[in-house]
Formats: C-alpha cells, structure tokens, sequence
C-alpha cells in the first residue's frame, strides 16, 4: 500500500532523521519525526501554497545536492592548500591527480648483460622476440588481428 507521507519522508525527511539516529538509535520520538517532516515540508514548499509540486522538491534536492558537493570541495580545496593562501600552486595542484611513479623494472629486464643500461643491440633483440610472439602465422607481417588478439586481455 502506497502511504504519501513516508514517500514525503523517505525523500526529504531522512536527512534530519539520520542525524538524529546517529546521535541516538532506536530512540526517536513520534513526535520529533513529525517536527523534522513539517520543517522539511516548509523549506521544500518553495511557493508556501501548502502543496509540494515536484518542481519543488527536484529544486530542493539539487540545492541539496549543489551545498554538498559544494562543501565537499571547499574541504578538499583546504587540504590542497598547504600554505592557506587561498590558490593552489601547480605543486598543490598536483595532488589532485599526481603523476606515476617512473617503473623502469619492465625495460630493464631486456638489459641482457645486467649492466643498468640497455643498449641498442638489446632493444633490438627484445623489440624482434616480441615481434616473433606477436607474428601468431609467422610470415613476417605483423596484422591487425594479431596486434588485436596479443592486446585483448582474456575473458574471466
């Protein structure tokens, strides 16, 4: 059975709602329940015509939305802001995203002679070795269907 008023309160009611579980679970009153739906009723009621349209209620779940996402980022924006001067620096910045770490390990295992540098000789030799697993048929060709197949990992 549909019943309007705990759709109203699941939808715009459960904020409050949940902030008070937290404090104190399995302990809110009747009472408070119904005070945390009226205020929530009057602040989506945008109009004050004593109606909820939902115009109104997607206009007050994205200001919600907005002052979250809003919040969230001033916050992040203060982490990133090691001098607390109010910019981010490209140093900062980067902290958002920082780049990868350099993994050498992969092109120094061609490093044949283990000296910690690969010379041209050695690239070769890897380069052709991989061009041999690569060239499935062996005629010198390297296709894009074997390129494909040698790149698509394997289905789990």
């Amino acid at each position: 059975m549909f019943r309007p008023s705990l759709f109203v309160l699941a939808v715009i009611g459960s904020t409050s709602l949940l902030a008070q579980a937290k404090t104190a679970p399995n302990s809110i009153p009747r009472a408070t329940v119904v005070a945390n739906a009226e205020a929530e009723f009057t602040k989506v009621d945008a109009d004050k015509n004593g109606q909820m349209s939902r115009a109104e209620i997607e206009a007050f779940q994205t200001a919600a939305n907005v002052a979250r996402v809003t919040a969230r980022t001033t916050e992040v924006f203060a982490q990133l802001d090691g001098d607390k001067n109010g910019q981010l620096s490209p140093v900062e910045f980067a902290k958002v995203n920082p780049a990868p770490k350099a993994d050498a390990s992969a092109v120094l295992r061609i490093d044949s002679n283990k000296d910690g540098q690969v010379s041209l000789t050695e690239h070769r030799a890897a380069t052709i070795e991989t061009f041999g697993k690569l060239d499935t048929n062996k005629d010198g060709i390297l296709t894009a269907e074997e390129v494909r197949i040698a790149t698509t990992p394997p289905k789990k």
